[in-house]
Formats: structure tokens, C-alpha cells, sequence
């Protein structure tokens, strides 16, 4: 077989994924993510002292979350392990713990690398805490998805999370450059068309390599492939415009201006221009959640249901079947009551925090565990609201420096019109009660 390879001129190297050949020997090399990499790096930083803690790596795919895992496990001297939560249960876990347990016992520590962690159940996640805390493995787990949502708090208390971003449009062209100098030969793409593909990878690195490696395979002696000449190789839908430029920016300004502004039949047309410009569905999904907070909010408390569900029904479907579920969570956003009172709220409520970041709570809402905290008056004058006529004390909350502040002002649109006649009731009875 080894002289069959040989005569076709294909050794062991080229067998290998053109990705895999690419990976980086050391952090450096690591594109796209210099704030973790670069010079005054978190992950830099780290490894100037040759310590390393546990660290969730939180990021899209192919931004190179497997590979820092294995460079730092290379540069900590670290035993290197990896799992994947999707294939692996209880049994796998219990075998690998007392693999690192004997390895220890020879001097030598395990990285251990948990890839799509947030697969794991609240059970198995906490049976990293023990090895963790004895220091038996150094836990380095990836996950696509936020962490705050997907994993046990007790995990992420022993845990850093680090964020790798999608890969710029530079960062694309650089893992091209690489591939060509590996390769020794160009590219057959015109200008354009490699502009196109670096836009199809979508902020993945392994994609683009992925799709470097099918034009190359595809390309005759001599041929160069133009846009509609690689989107015909590849078999995926050419940009027609460039999402890191205006032409992105300009039509998801679009799209939201026309959810805001109540009119559905513009909303959809920018939907289904954008989607059938290459544009990447879920970048879409999170925008249009983003847009049932911002300009909908509690005028519909439904608007972020029906959106959240989109999402989730377009990860379930794919394209083009899901594409429908954003188009019916567009048209809902377009044609519900509007507010942003909430959006409003919230920022005028942050620029507060920021100014009496320090200041306490009033005492009379604090707990008193201790009898040291009550004779200090922790839970003095607290009034049950259940147990208050009409369960509403009316008192207040605000640190006592500051007193009673005014952020939300529901509008008299949808739902906030009920909201509103709420809060106007408990203003009345603060006023009766003296409270105001």
C-alpha cells in the first residue's frame, strides 16, 4: 500500500487534513486571538510563571480552543488528555481521574481536556470538583455555548473562563497565506473569489481551511476559479456582500430600523436579503432576541419566548427549514406593541450602580445570621410584604444615601399599560403609608 501512495506521490503528510498540518507548533502561531496570545496576553501572562489554573474556553468553533489546550499542556509540562463529553459517560470520567490519580503519583500532572463540556449533566460536571481541588487534573474544558447558562456554579467558581472571538477577516487571510507557504503553490482563486471564501469560512479557521483544501482538490492544471466558479466547487453560497463592511452593517441596521418601525413586509425582505447573502443564521437569530428586549420589552413579554424559541427551532431544523422560524419571530417582533422602556431603564439604572457602586443596602432588608449582625440592626424594622395589607410594605430599598430612585416609566402600549397601572397602584399606597 506504502508503495502505492509513493507512486501517486501522496505520502503520510498529505494524507493528513490540511488543518491539521497547520496547527501551531506554539502560542504564538495562534491567529485571531491575541488577547489571550499576544504579548500582554491572559494566556502569556500565565505562562511566564509556568502555572496554570483550570480554564473554560469559551468561543465559536474553529477559533483554535483545542489547540491552546494542547500548546499550553505542552508549555505547563502537563500530561495532555483529552475526552469529548458528547461520546463519553460516568465510566469514561471514573477511568480517567484514576489514570491522572497514578500518573501524579510518578510526578507527572494531566491537562485534562474536556471538549463540548456543557454537554455534560449538573452530575457529571460535579465530579470535576473533587480532582480538581486535589490538584489531580488541571481541567481545561471548551464549549460554543455561554457558560453562565450551561455550567454548575461550583464548576465555574474553580474555573477561569477565557473568550475566544470568531476570526476576523485578517485572521482568515493569514491561516491562507500559511496554507499557500506550506503548500508551495497559490491558491487558484482570483482576488474576489478569495475574498468570497474568506467570508464563507465565517469566522472558522478549520472551515476555511477545510474549503482551501477543496478548491485546491478541485482545480485543473492551470484553471482559476472567479465567485461563481468556487461557489460551484465547494458547493456553498457565495457572499454578495462583505460582512465585516458596510454592507453587513448597513442591512442589519436595516432589518432592526424596520422591526422597530412596526413594518413586517420591509423586516422580511432584509431578512431574506441578508440570509441569501451567506449571512450566518444564528448571527441573525441573536439579533432578532436582541431586538425583542431592546424595542419590545415588557410591551409583549412574549416577544422573547417567541424569538428564543426561533433560535432554538433553527438549531433544531437547519437551513433552509429553520430560516422560516426567524422570518415568524420577525414578523411577531414587527407587529408587536413597542417599548423601551426597560432598555431605558436598565442604562440609566447602570450609570447609578457606577456612581454609588460602594454604598450598602439598607439594613433593615439584610439578613442577621449571626447575633453580632443583629444587635448591629441587620433585619431591624423588616416588614413581610405577605403578611402587609395588600402583600405591599412600600418600603424602601435603596441604600439610605441615595433614597428612593425612578428608572422604569412603562409606556401605555401592550402589556406595560397593565404594568403601569401596577406601579402607579403602589405609588398610591406608598404615598397613604408615608412611604413615598
Amino acid at each position: 500500500m506504502s508503495d502505492l501512495f509513493q507512486a501517486a506521490g501522496l505520502g503520510a503528510e498529505v494524507a493528513r487534513p490540511l488543518a491539521d498540518r497547520l496547527r501551531p507548533k506554539v502560542l504564538a502561531e495562534v491567529v485571531g486571538q491575541d488577547h489571550l496570545v499576544g504579548p500582554d496576553g491572559v494566556l502569556s501572562r500565565m505562562l511566564e510563571t509556568r502555572s496554570l489554573g483550570s480554564l473554560i474556553l469559551w468561543g465559536p468553533p474553529g477559533t483554535g480552543k483545542t489547540t491552546v489546550a494542547r500548546l499550553l499542556a505542552s508549555a505547563t509540562d502537563l500530561h495532555f488528555e483529552q475526552i469529548s463529553a458528547i461520546f463519553s459517560g460516568v465510566a469514561d470520567l471514573k477511568k480517567v481521574f484514576e489514570q491522572a490519580r497514578a500518573r501524579r503519583l510518578t510526578g507527572k500532572a494531566t491537562l485534562l481536556f474536556v471538549d463540548e463540556i456543557h454537554r455534560f449533566n449538573r452530575a457529571q460536571q460535579d465530579s470535576f470538583l473533587p480532582v480538581m481541588e486535589d490538584g489531580t487534573v488541571t481541567l481545561v474544558g471548551a464549549t460554543t455555548e455561554n457558560p453562565s447558562f450551561e455550567l454548575n456554579a461550583a464548576l465555574l467558581s474553580r474555573a477561569r473562563v477565557l473568550v475566544f472571538k470568531a476570526l476576523d477577516a485578517e485572521a482568515i487571510a493569514r491561516l491562507l497565506a500559511r496554507a499557500e507557504e506550506i503548500e508551495g503553490k497559490a491558491l487558484p482563486l482570483t482576488e474576489e473569489a478569495r475574498f468570497a471564501l474568506v467570508n464563507m469560512a465565517d469566522g472558522d479557521g478549520r472551515a476555511a481551511l477545510t474549503l482551501t483544501e477543496e478548491v485546491w482538490r478541485a482545480a485543473r492544471p492551470g484553471e482559476v476559479f472567479d465567485v461563481a466558479g468556487l461557489a460551484e466547487v465547494v458547493q456553498r453560497r457565495a457572499p454578495i456582500y462583505d460582512k465585516s463592511e458596510d454592507g453587513h452593517y448597513n442591512l442589519i441596521s436595516a432589518l432592526h430600523k424596520s422591526v422597530r418601525g412596526s413594518d413586517p413586509d420591509a423586516a422580511l425582505y432584509y431578512l431574506a436579503r441578508m440570509l441569501d447573502a451567506g449571512e450566518s443564521p444564528l448571527f441573525l437569530a441573536r439579533r432578532i432576541v436582541r431586538m425583542a428586549v431592546e424595542d419590545v420589552g415588557n410591551a409583549d413579554p412574549q416577544a422573547l419566548v417567541v424569538t428564543n424559541a426561533a433560535k432554538e427551532a433553527y438549531d433544531f431544523l437547519g437551513s433552509p427549514e429553520g430560516e422560516l422560524a426567524l422570518a415568524q419571530a420577525v414578523v411577531y417582533l414587527a407587529t408587536a406593541p413597542k417599548s423601551n422602556a426597560v432598555y431605558k431603564a436598565f442604562s440609566a439604572a447602570k450609570r447609578a450602580a457606577k456612581e454609588g457602586g460602594s454604598l450598602m443596602p439598607p439594613k433593615t432588608i439584610l439578613n442577621a445570621p449571626t447575633k453580632l449582625m443583629k444587635g448591629e440592626g441587620y433585619g431591624a424594622g423588616y416588614r413581610y410584604d405577605h403578611d402587609e395589607p395588600d402583600a405591599f410594605s412600600g418600603q424602601n430599598y435603596f441604600p439610605d444615601a441615595i433614597g428612593r430612585q425612578s428608572f422604569y416609566h412603562p409606556v401605555e402600549r401592550g402589556f406595560e399599560r397593565e404594568i403601569r397601572k401596577r406601579m402607579d397602584y403602589w405609588a398610591r399606597l406608598r404615598a397613604e403609608r408615608g412611604e413615598a
